[in-house]
């Protein structure tokens, strides 16, 4: 009999929803920057076990993450049109993805209920020895006609970014090195001044790289006001 087996399919939509579940939260931007760090960290166990086309996928998402992630941090953070885009499409594929997710389930209860339609009444006399059985009239140039239309359908749901990545990969430890570089320099920073005329993406990463040393208490933050520029200073040794 043939049987069709998905349960080691682990992609990245896959994953995220299994963190969004495991955590009993709603498919929403909010939850989504909320799983983020459980997102990467499975990304960077990944790099070597999988491979490149695969690991690309998981990056591209966990891109997406971190952007949802930095809006919320930052609600003064202005984003292109493009990035706005990226950010309701990843909600809205994940929804997409559960309900197909439930409807394999459903399918799959139905298949080992022996609960199976069958469609010429050749196949109903088989029992368990189903073969694949074509119309006469069909030929194998219109099964890969057929078969290669498919294809692009699925293509179709396939975010461009997986096929093509153009932005420069920046560290996250680099950028905790090089904040904490500048204040031995200058017991003083201001973050407009570290991240003037400086890419939203290396911004963004500077951003996590001060929450970083904040929490390991390597440097403190002050802000006036709310939305005001942030004060980093270097927490002196004792």
């Amino acid at each position: 009999m043939y049987e069709v087996k998905l349960q080691q399919f682990a992609g990245p939509l896959g994953k995220l929803l299994e963190l969004i579940e495991a955590k009993q939260l709603e498919i929403t931007t909010i939850n989504l920057a909320d799983v983020t760090a459980d997102f990467i960290k499975y990304v960077q166990n990944l790099e070597k076990s999988r491979d490149s086309q695969i690991l690309a996928d998981f990056l591209v998402v966990a891109a997406q993450l971190v952007l949802i992630k930095s809006k919320i941090l930052l609600p003064s953070l202005e984003l292109t049109d493009e990035e706005g885009i990226n950010i309701q499409d990843l909600e809205t594929r994940l929804k997409l993805y559960k309900e197909f997710k439930q409807a394999s389930q459903y399918l799959g209860e139905l298949w080992n209920k022996k609960y199976i339609s069958l469609a010429r009444p050749l196949l109903l006399s088989m029992n368990d020895s189903l073969i694949f059985y074509p119309p006469r009239q069909i030929s194998i140039n219109d099964l890969i006609d057929n078969i290669q239309r498919l294809v692009n359908e699925f293509k179709e749901f396939l975010p461009e970014a997986t096929q093509k990545i153009k932005q420069t990969i920046v560290s996250l430890e680099t950028k905790m090195k090089e904040l904490f570089s500048r204040l031995q320099t200058a017991m003083e920073h201001s973050f407009q001044n570290l991240t003037q005329a400086k890419p939203k993406q290396e911004i963004i990463v500077l951003f996590l790289a001060l929450l970083h040393l904040t929490k390991d208490r390597v440097i403190k933050v002050e802000q006036g006001d709310q939305f005001g520029d942030i004060i980093v200073k270097k927490v002196e040794q004792l």
